[in-house]
């Protein structure tokens, strides 16, 4: 099993507000280019959200269904990736202090990615955990949880 964790500097409640956007995903989920509403209300148990991974000139769309949720504490998913199989992603958050522990743990469950799982594979899953909890800590600590900001310029008086 993969597990990684982060502490992201904000609250709980800051950082369960971007999990629990699914049309978010496509800013912190590595590899995902874009992410949308397929049924239900995300992040109710049952509901889902498509997503595509592009790797050059394909496309792959994919889905990730709530199979239990806490409301701003636990989030587990399963990612339906066709011929690829399935995997169990839970994300955990935990106060610590004033912050949040962002725990996440993927193990593959069904289908190729359950035959091919190996330590190499396990390596590169830590890797893009790295990289995921990384970028949910940058969509969550700047801007107001990432969403647009103008950018400000200084200017030089003459």
């Amino acid at each position: 099993m993969a597990v990684r964790h982060r502490l992201i500097k904000k609250s709980p409640r800051e950082v369960w507000a971007v999990l629990a956007d699914g049309t978010r995903y496509a800013d912190w989920v590595v590899g995902t280019a874009s992410s949308y509403p397929v049924r239900g209300q995300w992040p109710q148990v049952d509901s889902a959200i498509g997503y595509e991974v592009r790797a050059g000139f394909w496309t792959l769309r994919n889905e990730s269904v709530v199979r239990a949720c806490v409301e701003g504490r636990e989030l587990e998913l399963e990612a339906i990736a066709g011929p690829l199989g399935t995997a169990r992603i839970a994300i955990e958050l935990r106060p610590w202090g004033e912050y949040t522990l962002v725990i996440i743990d993927e193990h593959p469950l069904q289908g190729a990615g359950g035959v091919m799982h190996n330590v190499a594979v396990e390596g590169l899953i830590q890797l893009r955990h790295r990289a995921m909890l990384k970028r949910l800590a940058d969509v969550c600590e700047e801007n107001g949880q990432g969403r647009s900001q103008p950018v400000r310029t200084k200017t030089r008086s003459a």
